[in-house]
């Protein structure tokens, strides 16, 4: 059973992978300032030997033994996502919701066998990635969890290899549980990548991805795990399911689009073939400086309206580039950069700054470089840099107290400055309600000629043991928001159990209809994931029931 046992059990990351003292010190002062009073103590992190841990429900079957394990780490480790809601909760202890049962498949005919056990028994199914859900993704909370006779975890990181490269169409056959560096190592000596690179890259994977529809770091151009799906291989509690692998298809709906989100509730993802890309070799970045955030935004409509397809095009409110170690703290901050595989990129910079100018933007100094693997010049390096630790200084600063989390949707350009306003607008009216005040800064993630991905951080003093309460009230006010102004409540953190009221909110009746019956017809004792996407159905005579 491979599971990185370095990995903390209650936050992200590796628990030797520490936030530098001068960093935390620095955010620590800088909110401590801004909120007019010093942090708390952080409080003590849990230990295997601390934590609330309910005893398992089920013994493993003697069939299939080899690979399921009720061992007390693994069912711990696999109790909760990454989002700040789980990290205050495995901070306290409760480990209530941990699973009964870990599966550590090691072939595809095991997922088979585990998943007919389970259907017969009346036992729910959870398909695990790398645990990185932020919304809830990876959890049978308590009102589901009682509707079955116990709760197996369904990890796949055994299924790790790239199993085939056709180079003649550049792409690649690759088991679903292979991670993101994984995956980079194994494609690396072919010259090939995939070029998708979420913040969850060390610690997510391939299945997760598609199961998730997540989105990578480039801002524009195929950066969706969509883009890079060319077909899949599934298994569901009705059989296995193979797509075809083709280009472009235009027989009838495209099977393997049903299974990009799905989160589990259909099937496991066991395998896909995806497009890779040439390794690139030639960039050229530069920073943007701009007066006003409205004026950013309007060089990114441009940007994003001219086909010139920058690889990094981030617009950073001017509060969180300074605390990210960004720019100066006077300017929102454009990071924008181009590369390639096959040629020069200094022309494609310097038409995207004239751009840049004519909205009012200062440029930096232009940078070019060939065959090196960093992501631009010290502005775009050092945001990198914090953009990859941040999730580590998220759970310090929880440690010590504070709310903080983001949020992120995708509107058009037209709809933005409404929807932008009526963001702050709520969550100010939330502050007021809940922790007196708090900060909300604003980036883009991802342009489209169309409209923007924006995306929140949210931080607010609040104290041990109202922390989650106070959460839920700004995410709330937050999603109403979002729902009001006709964004999409996920843009790519997917939807979970967490965003699913206001998933419900925006989706016809019908289409949600159109989805319970893919749910019935794949899985008909509803044992996939219940809960995510859909609200789990009564169970009837026939189906799954506790035993």
């Amino acid at each position: 059973m491979s599971f990185d046992t370095s990995r903390k059990l209650w936050g992200w990351g590796r628990a030797e992978a520490a936030v530098s003292e001068p960093l935390l010190a620095m955010a620590s002062a800088l909110l401590g300032q801004r909120f007019g009073a010093a942090l708390a103590e952080p409080c003590p992190v849990p230990t295997l030997e601390t934590l609330a841990l309910p005893p398992p429900r089920l013994e493993p079957p003697a069939a299939l033994a080899e690979w399921l394990t009720a061992a007390p780490y693994h069912r711990a480790a696999h109790t909760y996502g990454k989002a700040f809601r789980d990290v205050v909760r495995a901070l306290g202890g409760d480990y209530s919701p941990a699973p009964d049962l870990v599966a550590y498949p090691r072939h595809e005919a095991h997922v088979e066998r585990l998943l007919a056990w389970a259907a017969a028994e009346g036992v729910a199914v959870v398909p695990y990635g790398g645990g990185s859900s932020v919304v809830g993704g990876v959890e049978l909370r308590a009102e589901q969890r009682a509707r079955y006779a116990g709760v197996v975890t369904l990890d796949l990181s055994e299924l790790s290899s790239v199993l085939e490269v056709d180079h003649a169409s550049q792409s690649a056959r690759v088991q679903a549980g292979v991670y993101g560096p994984a995956l980079q190592a194994q494609l690396a000596p072919h010259g090939y990548c995939l070029r998708h690179y979420p913040q969850s890259f060390e610690f997510s994977t391939v299945g997760g991805w598609i199961a998730t529809r997540a989105g990578g770091h480039y801002a524009t151009g195929p950066t969706h795990i969509d883009d890079f799906v060319q077909a899949l291989r599934v298994v569901t509690p009705r059989g296995v399911l193979a797509t075809r692998r083709l280009p472009g298809n235009g027989a009838g709906p495209q099977e393997e689009r049903l299974w990009l989100g799905s989160e589990g509730a259909l099937g496991v993802i066991t395998e896909a073939w995806l497009r890779v890309q040439r390794s690139p070799r030639y960039r050229a970045s530069c920073s943007v400086g701009f007066q006003r955030f409205e004026d950013g935004a309007e060089a990114c409509r441009q940007l994003a309206q001219s086909a010139l397809l920058p690889a990094n095009a981030r617009l950073i409110q001017r509060e969180e580039a300074l605390f990210m170690g960004a720019g100066d703290g006077e300017r929102h901050l454009l990071l924008l950069g181009f590369e390639s595989a096959v040629t020069p990129q200094g022309h494609q910079l310097a038409a995207a700054l004239e751009l840049c100018r004519a909205a009012g933007g200062a440029p930096g100094r232009p940078r070019e470089r060939v065959a090196e693997q960093g992501a631009g010049g010290d502005d775009a390096e050092q945001w990198k840099a914090s953009f990859l630790r941040a999730p580590y200084l998220r759970d310090e600063l929880v440690r010590r107290g504070l709310v903080l989390e983001t949020f992120e949707t995708c509107t058009t350009w037209q709809n933005f400055p409404a929807l932008d306003a009526a963001l702050r607008a709520a969550l100010t009216r939330a502050f007021e309600q809940t922790t007196g005040q708090g900060l909300v800064t604003c980036r883009f993630t991802h342009l489209y000629p169309d409209g923007p991905a924006p995306y929140y951080t949210v931080i607010a003093p609040s104290r041990f043991g109202q922390q989650l309460a106070h959460w839920d009230a700004l995410k709330h006010a937050a999603s109403q928001a979002i729902v009001e102004h006709g964004a999409t409540i996920t843009h790519h953190h997917a939807v979970g159990r967490d965003h699913r009221p206001y998933y419900e909110q925006q989706s016809a009746p019908l289409a949600l209809e159109l989805l319970r019956g893919a749910k019935r017809a794949l899985d008909p004792q509803g044992i996939m994931n219940p809960g995510v996407l859909l609200a789990p159905e009564p169970l009837s005579p026939g189906r799954a029931s506790p035993r």
